[in-house]
């Protein structure tokens, strides 16, 4: 599966320009948030990335609530709001976790993941297959370079469950400086894919 990630826009419609012409090479994208600056032309934002006609998978950044999100992202079928919810294709699954990037500790993500990771049996028995997971945050991991801005920012929550349980691709954003960023934790494959976005297969 070829992926087009992207997050931190802002409302950039060159770069959206930009990401829609990519979007020509890949069979699912996805904005890990900050597609806006605070919501202005939302609406219309999410109309011409519906118009790519493949699945995108949303979730708010700081720029965004995540009411004002859902309830746009409904107008439109190829808008898939993931924010504490998911999105299964082929043998992926990907959970999305979005606002804040400003808390070092996060015990909601932790109720949220846990409760998710509960129902992960039964996903995996109702799809008949082994589900490998993508984790999409906006704020980022702590201590990774996805945080580094001289002192690690990001959250703490965040990393502490990508070591315990592994996803195969972590990807956040929110700090707009490790824009590009890539690190690992254990296994698992963090990016920032920034605003210009990354185009990967897995």
């Amino acid at each position: 599966m070829r992926i087009l990630a992207f997050v931190d826009t802002h409302g950039n419609e060159r770069q959206h320009d930009r990401l829609i012409e990519q979007s020509r090479y890949a069979d699912l994208i996805i904005c890990a948030g900050d597609f806006t600056v605070f919501e202005n032309d939302m609406d219309n934002i999410l109309r011409r990335f519906n118009s790519i006609g493949k699945p995108f998978l949303l979730i708010h950044g700081n720029h965004e609530s995540a009411s004002s999100a859902m309830a746009s992202s409904i107008n439109f079928p190829n808008i898939h709001f993931i924010h504490k919810n998911y999105f299964i294709k082929d043998d992926l699954i990907f959970f999305g976790y979005g606002g804040g990037g400003f808390s070092i500790i996060d015990h909601k993500f932790d109720i949220v993941l846990n409760n998710f990771l509960d129902e992960w049996p039964s996903l995996e028995k109702k799809h008949g297959k082994a589900l490998r997971l993508v984790l999409i945050t906006h704020a980022p991991p702590y201590g990774t370079n996805l945080d580094d801005l001289g002192e690690h920012v990001g959250n703490q929550n965040i990393a502490e469950f990508i070591r315990k349980h592994q996803p195969i691709l972590a990807l956040a954003g929110h700090i707009h400086e490790c824009s590009g960023a890539e690190d690992m934790i254990n296994k698992t494959r963090l990016m920032n894919p920034g605003p210009h976005g990354i185009l990967f297969e897995i």
